[in-house]
């Protein structure tokens, strides 16, 4: 098949054990971000099956009529980009694992940094040292502090368990069938949403984005949140509703914000005010971005373009489209 991969923006794919998986198919490699839908229609003219680096390009109706000859789609994870119904109208099969073999240790691991990050100061005391200037402040320590994680997923779950190696105190927020499965495994919900919020030093969302889940964390939850205490968010800006986090850090509840993800992405806008604002630390959407674990997801992906080729197609979202 005619496989196309987009945003591949290191190309490193091709240096990974799983490339070799696709060694039977034509593949093309897109390395830069194409924004405009009519110039990655071009691109995209021959492609009979295309692969998505996550969330990084959305698929749409105008672009799904544009390409006659497309007739997979491979990726690996949920798909808010993906206009399914769509999919399914133009014959083109998505298949997506949703990730059920095991937790993602790459996000969970950026989320324990960006705490440290945030408590410690890290950014602006590196900042200071290489402009050659000394301390700028006083840290905080994380063995002590209650971690409030929104979510009793697997990624959250590793999560707690950096935390307690860490000495500190963890309290969950999640669904009603969620709290339960909490209390079930012997673990701690707070009293209430409210709580939750003002309670926790640090809150750490990590949840998936849904219809259900999107704008679930209001202006409202993060105003209980105290002066001192840290937003973090690798998951999904989503999440937070719209302009939500900008106006919290203004008002100064909660104190700071540790985010690696954005409304708009890639967020390249240095002038952007969250992400401009003084008491934001950023980074840019990098919670899976490690070889490792590029390697064990398109394993994944390629896996998916293999099995349609060979006529019988794991991990399909719309099986109807497959004729």
């Amino acid at each position: 098949m005619k496989v196309h991969i987009l945003d591949d923006w290191f190309d490193t794919l091709r240096s990974l054990p799983c490339f070799r998986m696709l060694d039977e198919h034509e593949v093309t490699v897109w390395t830069d971000h194409e924004p405009d839908e009519e110039a990655l229609a071009r691109r995209l003219a021959g492609a009979e099956c295309v692969v998505l680096f996550r969330e990084r390009t959305k698929i749409t109706r105008g672009l799904l009529e544009r390409l006659p000859n497309l007739r997979l789609i491979s990726q690996r994870g949920t798909w808010p980009h993906v206009d399914v119904e769509a999919c399914t109208d133009q014959g083109v099969l998505l298949c997506s694992n949703t990730g059920g073999d095991g937790a993602n240790y790459a996000a969970a691991e950026l989320t324990f940094a960006l705490m440290l990050a945030a408590m410690r100061q890290l950014p602006q005391q590196m900042a200071s040292v290489k402009a050659g200037n000394w301390q700028i402040g006083v840290g905080r320590s994380l063995r002590g502090r209650v971690l409030g994680l929104y979510g009793y997923g697997r990624l959250g779950r590793v999560v707690a368990d950096y935390a307690r190696a860490f000495g500190m105190q963890v309290v969950w927020w999640a669904s009603e069938a969620g709290r339960a499965r909490v209390l079930a495994d012997g673990e701690t919900v707070a009293e209430s949403r409210a709580a939750f919020f003002a309670q926790s030093d640090i809150v750490s969302l990590h949840l998936r984005l849904t219809p259900e889940t999107r704008g679930i964390v209001t202006a409202e939850d993060l105003a209980q949140m105290s002066p001192r205490s840290v937003l973090v968010n690798t998951s999904r800006a989503g999440l937070i509703v719209p302009g939500a986090l900008l106006a919290a850090l203004e008002a100064g509840h909660p104190g700071q914000a540790a985010v690696d993800v954005f409304d708009r992405e890639p967020e390249t806008d240095a002038t952007d005010p969250l992400l401009a604002h003084p008491n934001l630390i950023a980074t840019p959407h990098i919670g899976y971005v490690t070889e490792d674990e590029f390697d064990k997801q398109f394993t994944d992906i390629f896996a998916q373009v293999n099995a349609y080729a060979e006529g019988n197609p794991i991990q399909m979202v719309n099986p109807s489209a497959f004729a």
